[in-house]
């Protein structure tokens, strides 16, 4: 009995240290309001749910997404769609999809609605994120790695927040800005190349509208211009774990107060999920050893197998 006490507690140990290295993971959506080439029963509300990095996702985007005949450099037919979105925020994890209660209801909602009301959807729920490489530079490295032939950097425009461009590159400050590049693509563009607008987190430096608000103003710019359009969400939530080896082995709930200080005497739904089924383990296993003690007492116990007669 010793024994399976010391294997349980060495298991449990071991766990806790896993659970308390795995890196910070972020969701990421891809849609597309009209289907440009998938059919639609294989890219209907596809999700994987494997943990990818940043260029494991630019990879399955290219191939499983479509995006290879958007971004990358090479010849072939006439493109169907006029502007691809790369959106970056800063906010969603991957454990505020299960929450009832999100910190941004505008983003869960825009992402709800697109992603059930699309032609091709795909999610990401456990993208690794690393605060090492900004997001942005991870994705377009490797939309450039899997394209056989590189890909097309001179049609790629950013907002004014992103670290990717350079000086020479068109800057988008404003929604307007936006739309107006929309309009002029839609109404000149003869060779049918698409239009990659990357957003980084934050949107526009003098933007005043959270994460939600901004994606779905982006949305309705390009439902309204009439224009064909992809969009890929992804997140990177900033300054999530503090001096990480320094907090007890435990669950981290990566989460913050106003003061920037991480709450760790709160328990989501997750975490309660796994409480209790750490509890039924143990009661299961109390319940085992009870029940394989007392059937190993029970066939310890000897009874003769005749009886003397009675004696007058």
């Amino acid at each position: 009995m010793a024994a399976i006490w010391v294997a349980l507690a060495v298991m449990l140990v071991a766990t806790a240290q896993v659970a308390a290295a795995g890196p910070v993971t972020a969701p990421a959506f891809l849609w597309a309001p009209k289907n440009y080439g998938l059919s639609s029963s294989e890219a209907k509300e596809v999700v994987h749910y494997q943990t990818l990095s940043p260029k494991s996702l630019a990879k399955s985007v290219l191939e499983e997404g479509g995006w290879s005949n958007l971004v990358c450099s090479k010849d072939g037919p006439q493109k169907n769609v006029d502007v691809a979105v790369l959106f970056l925020g800063s906010k969603l994890q991957s454990s505020d999809i299960s929450k009832d209660k999100q910190a941004d209801p505008a983003l869960a909602d825009t992402l709800k609605l697109s992603f059930s009301s699309s032609e091709l959807s795909m999610a990401f729920p456990y993208v690794a994120i690393s605060e090492d490489e900004a997001l942005e530079n991870s994705l377009l490295s490797g939309f450039t790695e899997n394209c056989e032939d590189g890909s097309r950097g001179y049609h790629i425009t950013y907002t004014d927040t992103c670290a990717a461009s350079s000086e020479s590159m068109k800057k988008h400050s404003s929604v307007d800005s936006i739309q107006d590049l929309v309009k002029s693509r839609m109404g000149n563009n003869p060779t049918g190349q698409t239009e990659l607008i990357v957003f980084c987190s934050g949107g526009f430096k003098d933007n005043v509208k959270s994460e939600g608000e901004l994606l779905s103003e982006v949305v309705s710019v390009l439902n309204k211009s009439g224009a064909k359009y992809s969009i890929l969400y992804a997140s990177q939530p900033y300054g999530l774990l503090e001096n990480t080896s320094e907090l007890p082995l435990a669950r981290y709930l990566a989460e913050k107060t106003n003061e920037t200080k991480p709450i760790l005497e709160k328990c989501d739904g997750e975490c309660q999920l796994k409480s209790t089924l750490l509890e039924g383990v143990f009661v299961g296993l109390v319940l085992l050893i009870i029940l394989i003690s007392g059937l190993c007492c029970m066939m310890g116990i000897d009874t003769p197998s005749r009886f003397e007669a009675a004696q007058d």
